[in-house]
């Protein structure tokens, strides 16, 4: 039997049904909560993503808790609030959905859909989140999907298609839990999700957002994204001008001694974005001004410094290079030939280096002092002058810059930067 990663030795999932729920309960330690069983309404059960995780043993320290209640969920939430100090954010009024913010703690309250607890059960997106845990003594576990043997054999499987094509984005999710569960994919729910991706558009450009970013920094986010490419699930988003990246993503874990973890968890992201989405995708899906930016620049040095980082560069190219990437650069060298990336990444790990952490040695303000220059673009030049001195050695302290920048001053002309080829 497969057991998803995240279980542990003493994994709950097989115990007797009888004791799971205190088991659990145990597990999810309600102590910790902002909020006691006691404190909340009558009724109300644990669903959702707490409950699976719980019974993985792989809860955060601060779990998002997912709660349904019979009725009135945003008067109760408000009062709750009140009581207790925190915010009630309303995530969809006319659903009665609405979120509790309180000591660091998210808890979502929604109501009951359906009849009863196993109608609003079999409304939900795959099997393994359909479980619910009453809170009121004694404790019981709902599971009318079958998502405990979900979680036993490691796969996820949708409960209907029609609750895919309710909710859309649960097509993308399929795959973003397949990442960081690091389970399988069920035949019957792959079919669903390739038969109804044109419908993904259809979802809200943050809750696709949302989902990417989460798949990106997963464990298995390499497998999860080749199957993503393969059903073709994120084409609207990638145009002509998105290029995959020179890089088999699927193979991309470098191995020692090229990066550290904290290496590896800057750059993978990055780069499993860079080439999921192009520049105009980013836009369209909300990303951040800065995410666009730092994917575009990878992308176009990517291009430029080919898959093994041996395209030619000039000084001013490899200057710039450094300028453009000096907090993203394992994203860079992620692939590369063993040799030739654990050189860059050496010098990278030196913050003291002139080329790999690029700065003017003498600022402005010294400048204007010691020569008489004025503000303007003749200062920027001769200041990028001195840096691209700087990181190439010829220059190192506040007496050979001046020296420098007076000689820059008084030349025939400021153009024609060195040419010269770099490693």
């Amino acid at each position: 039997m497969h057991m998803p990663k995240g279980s542990s030795a003493d994994s709950i999932l097989t115990v007797d049904p009888g004791q799971l729920p205190g088991l659990l309960l145990r597990r999810l330690n309600p102590d910790r909560w902002p909020l006691k069983p006691a404190q909340l309404p009558d009724g109300a059960v644990l669903v959702g993503g707490a409950v699976r995780d719980g019974l993985l043993n792989r809860l955060p320290p601060c779990p998002d808790l997912d709660l349904v209640i019979p009725d009135a969920v945003l008067t109760t939430v408000q009062r709750l609030a009140k009581e207790h100090g925190g915010a009630c954010v309303v995530l969809d009024e006319q659903r009665d959905m609405a979120r509790l913010v309180l000591k660091g703690w998210t808890i979502d309250f929604a109501r009951l859909e359906g009849d009863d607890l196993t109608e609003d059960l079999f409304r939900r997106d795959f099997k393994l989140n359909a479980i619910a845990l009453s809170l009121s003594e004694p404790q019981q576990l709902f599971d009318p999907t079958q998502g405990l043997q979900d979680l036993q054999n490691g796969v996820i499987s949708a409960i209907r298609e029609s609750n895919l094509r309710d909710d859309p984005l649960r097509l993308l999710r399929a795959l973003r839990l397949m990442a960081e569960l690091e389970m399988r994919i069920d035949a019957d729910t792959l079919a669903m999700v390739k038969a109804n991706s044109p419908l993904l558009t259809h979802s809200a450009p943050e809750r696709i957002q949302a989902e990417l970013l989460r798949l990106v920094a997963a464990p298995a986010a390499d497998q999860a994204i080749e199957l993503l490419q393969t059903l073709e699930l994120l084409s609207p988003w990638r145009s002509q001008d998105a290029e995959p990246a020179p890089m088999p993503l699927g193979q991309s874990r470098p191995t020692e001694p090229g990066m550290t973890q904290e290496e590896q968890t800057l750059a993978l992201p990055l780069a499993r974005l860079t080439r999921l989405l192009s520049d105009q995708g980013l836009k369209s899906l909300r990303f951040s001004r800065r995410q666009i930016q730092r994917c575009s620049r990878l992308r176009y040095w990517q291009a430029l410094t080919g898959a093994e980082g041996n395209g030619t560069l000039n000084e001013t190219e490899r200057l710039r290079l450094h300028q453009d990437l000096e907090a993203d650069l394992p994203a860079l060298v992620l692939c590369w030939p063993n040799e030739r990336r654990d050189l860059w990444m050496r010098r990278w790990r030196n913050p003291k280096d002139p080329l790999f952490h690029p700065c003017a040695p003498v600022d402005g303000d010294t400048l204007q002092t010691k020569l008489s220059i004025k503000p303007g673009p003749k200062l920027g030049a001769l200041i990028q002058h001195l840096t691209t001195a700087h990181a190439y050695g010829r220059v190192s302290s506040l007496e050979q810059s001046l020296i420098e920048a007076r000689r820059w001053l008084i030349r025939p002309s400021s153009k024609g930067e060195s040419k010269g080829q770099c490693d």
